[in-house]
């Protein structure tokens, strides 16, 4: 699991650009974000859904649905996402360079 506070010192500002391990750092955090983002959009999706009946899962599946949609929101992320991730690892980079 990512912290998506991680890379926030890395927000400081610099003379320099960033580093490639800075920078895959903040892209990391950038497709974390985008990563909660959908999982977050997902979940309402889901509220309303029964988990009772012949193939519901039951309390279970109730129980580590937010698991699942955070995998799901993953796989999403990982498949090239919704395109947020790219303007919020621009904007964390501007930061980090210390212009806006």
């Amino acid at each position: 699991m990512t912290d998506l506070t991680v890379s926030a010192d890395l927000l400081r500002p610099t003379a320099a650009a960033p580093s490639v391990p800075n920078r895959d750092k903040i892209q990391e955090t950038a497709k974390a974000f985008e990563a909660t983002f959908i999982s977050q959009m997902l979940k309402p999706m889901f509220d309303g859904l029964s988990t009772d009946g012949l193939f519901g899962g039951g309390q279970a599946e109730a129980t580590w649905r937010s698991f699942m949609l955070d995998e799901m929101a993953k796989t999403t992320v990982a498949s090239g996402g919704i395109g947020l991730s790219g303007p919020v690892m621009s904007e964390m980079l501007k930061m980090q360079e210390g212009r806006r």
